[in-house]
């Protein structure tokens, strides 16, 4: 029986919320399994021009993130649910321990916006199929790089 589209985002819904709250207890294992976990798997970094193809790329991901800002912490600000797809308003927050895009570990604080969608595989409607992600990358360097006049995003998680 085919599920409803009431089903399919309420699946979807506890789908992103385990994904969350795993990637908010920096639990690799349970992260990974709320994807697909075959080729068809992807994650994509819009501001990077990068997409992490496959199952594996989808871990080689989390690896970057989790080595250069080791302590994220993901807030959800809004949300947004159509069938087959999501999208996550989400500030980002966390110190600067590792390289990232040729920035050397600084220690500093960086908080950005960010906007996550999360496809779904049509096959497996309570598993991520991807996520593609869109932020300013600029505000992260400057952060990064202590600029004086570095932007730290609208304020979401605060408003």
């Amino acid at each position: 029986m085919a599920m409803s589209d009431a089903q399919r985002i309420e699946a979807q819904r506890r789908t992103i919320a385990e994904h969350i709250e795993a990637e908010n207890a920096h639990d690799w294992p349970r992260v990974y399994g709320t994807f697909v976990q075959d080729e068809h798997a992807f994650y994509d970094v819009v501001p990077l021009s990068t997409r992490y193809a496959g199952f594996t790329g989808v871990q080689d991901f989390y690896q970057v993130l989790d080595g250069a800002i080791p302590d994220f912490r993901v807030t959800v600000n809004a949300e947004y649910d159509s069938p087959g797809a999501s999208v996550r308003e989400v500030t980002i927050d966390g110190t600067h321990r590792g390289e990232y895009c040729g920035e050397q570990p600084s220690g500093r604080r960086v908080s950005f916006e960010l906007a996550a969608f999360y496809l779904f595989s049509p096959e497996e409607p309570g598993k991520l199929l991807a996520e593609r992600i869109y932020f300013d990358n600029e505000t992260v360097l400057r952060q990064m790089r202590g600029e004086e006049n570095a932007p730290t995003g609208i304020g979401l998680a605060t408003s």
